[in-house]
């Protein structure tokens, strides 16, 4: 009986997503084209609009959540943020839920979320048209074959990283990017013998573009470990119940200027990045086995 109707709060839950989703993105599409009206003032006080718009969608969605299938989020670390700031937001990536506990945990207190997502995704219906009208960077990754048969697409990806940036210099934002480029799990973490325990190695070509492109605009990182105590959930398993609990760690800091360079043509600071990037991952990993021996200690 307990299971059945876990389920049907579920249907009930997805159901109300999906309303909530229709019932703002219609607004945030139609408002999105004033932004085609070339005076730069107008533009940026629409995305102020839009972003508002953008916030009070996942406030309703955060009121779905603590009615039908609450989550105890249990935060640790920093929590000192402001609206009027520029981030970089880092997060490990286990499940599609990771977006929503992001979602949830920064919500008004950072500016709007805004997500490096896969070209492909702009063909989700209703949300890909939401993503667009709030200039969600979309990236078209090349693989090397693709470029080896033509060589004029190399650089193409870096082209559109630094152009969606530029929109960004206008208002206070936060760049949110999974470093590792792809969720984790055992068969990938064995595939690319990873060095980190609970972690796969990241990928330091997006971010070194996007702070290439902000400039000295964005400075502070936001460094976030999520860890599940109980098992990775998926999208099912958090509108049913099934994951009542998540811990999340925040290290806020800022960005060494060493960090900022030209990640494509200059050798030496792509080694270097590349190692200030890993020692990130390394205390991140360090924090996810801390908060898994926490974990332990309270079942035992």
């Amino acid at each position: 009986m307990g299971t059945l109707f876990s389920q049907f709060k579920g249907c009930i839950a997805f159901l109300g997503y999906v309303v909530n989703t229709i019932f703002w993105t219609i607004p945030i599409v139609l408002i999105s084209f004033i932004k085609l009206i070339p005076i730069s003032s107008l533009r940026t006080a629409t995305s102020y609009v839009l972003d508002f718009c953008a916030s009070a969608w996942i406030s309703v969605n955060g009121v779905i959540e603590r009615c039908l299938h609450p989550v105890n989020i249990e935060l640790s670390g920093d929590t000192d943020f402001s609206t009027k700031e520029w981030y970089m937001v880092i997060a490990n990536h286990q499940s599609w839920v990771d977006i929503l506990i992001l979602q949830r945990v920064f919500n008004r207190k950072i500016p709007f979320l805004k997500f490096f997502l896969k070209q492909e995704l702009i063909f989700v219906p209703i949300l890909g048209l939401a993503w667009w009208a709030l200039d969600f960077p979309f990236m078209r990754r090349y693989s090397t074959a693709q470029l080896r048969k033509n060589p004029k697409l190399k650089g193409k990806d870096i082209e559109i990283t630094r152009k969606a940036c530029a929109k960004f210099k206008a208002k206070p934002v936060s760049v949110m990017n999974f470093v590792e480029g792809t969720r984790f799990s055992k068969t990938k973490h064995q595939k690319q013998n990873s060095p980190f325990q609970h972690l796969l190695k990241p990928k330091a070509g997006g971010m070194a573009f996007a702070l290439s492109a902000m400039g000295e605009q964005i400075h502070k990182l936001v460094d976030v470990s999520i860890y599940y105590p109980d098992t990775v959930p998926t999208y099912w398993d958090y509108l049913t119940g099934k994951m009542p609990r998540v811990k999340v760690h925040i290290r806020v800091s800022d960005i060494d200027p060493a960090m900022r360079g030209d990640y494509m043509n200059d050798r030496d600071f792509k080694i270097s990045f590349q190692e200030q990037l890993n020692q990130i991952w390394l205390a991140k990993d360090q924090v996810l086995s801390q908060l898994a021996s926490q974990t332990n200690k309270e079942q035992r």
